[in-house]
């Protein structure tokens, strides 16, 4: 239903140039005061929209975020303690 997306910290020199990165992708968040830009565009096309993002002359660096990889399922290996208190 809905495409898979990755997201990238997009680091600039020039935050009025950076608003033009909205044709790349979806722009999340820009920071004013550090100088970057939170980004996401679709999974099977991250590495094209990477390649002609870096050539823009206001791109310092450009980072992948590894958010959708981190695993958010969590499983207690330790029994409930709450059960020892009275409660």
């Amino acid at each position: 239903m809905f495409a898979e997306r990755t997201g990238f910290i997009i680091w600039v020199s020039d935050l009025k140039a950076a608003r033009n990165l909205e044709k790349y992708g979806t722009v999340h968040y820009i920071s004013r005061r550090m100088h970057y830009v939170v980004m996401y565009v679709n999974a099977e096309r991250a590495d094209d929209t990477m390649k002609n993002v870096k050539r823009l002359s206001y791109v310092r660096k450009i980072e992948r975020s590894y958010r959708n990889e981190i695993k958010t399922e969590y499983a207690s290996k330790t029994a409930d303690k709450t059960s020892f208190y009275g409660i």
